[in-house]
């Protein structure tokens, strides 16, 4: 069984595509500024997912060059949404490979970047991975109300794939 807070990962992604269900590439490329377009945030999104899971926890780089593309203080692009849902479901099946490991001694452990431990734990890399996706889960809602996009999901989904349970 993953650990809860994976468990609740998985959740906020489903949610993320659940509310981004039914994009065109042609929205998804729409810059409404200050914001980001949506194909940019998934796949920064998936370029999180890439650096802590996949680079970090694995030594893997399945997307290079992803983080210049949707970086954080890069500046701005309009990537293909097809590619970015691509490159972000890659990176989530590998990801899914090391959080599967996690436990809660490895929540306490850090990861180590040239030499050197990283300053937040993997247990709260992972939160901030967590709180990431819902951040622009709401973003991209609300991008999509601004569009003019009707039958919007209302609410948060079916929490039935991620109850709560104790911390094993």
């Amino acid at each position: 069984m993953a650990h809860l807070l994976v468990d609740q990962l998985r959740f906020a992604r489903s949610e993320f595509v659940r509310c981004l269900e039914g994009v065109s590439e042609e929205d998804a490329l729409r810059r409404l500024e200050p914001m980001n377009c949506i194909s940019w945030i998934v796949g920064h999104l998936a370029n999180q997912e890439h650096r802590y899971w996949v680079i970090l926890g694995q030594g893997q780089d399945l997307a290079p060059g992803l983080n210049d593309l949707v970086g954080y203080g890069k500046p701005s692009s309009t990537p293909s949404l097809g590619e970015m849902w691509d490159t972000w479901r890659t990176v989530t099946v590998a990801a899914d490979i090391y959080l599967d490991t996690l436990t809660p001694e490895l929540m306490l452990a850090h990861f180590e970047r040239e030499g050197k431990p990283v300053a937040e734990s993997v247990g709260t890399m992972l939160m901030r991975n967590l709180y990431h996706y819902w951040f622009h889960t709401g973003e991209g809602h609300a991008i999509r109300q601004m569009l003019g996009h009707p039958d919007l999901p209302q609410f948060v989904g079916d929490m039935a794939q991620a109850p709560y349970r104790p911390e094993r």
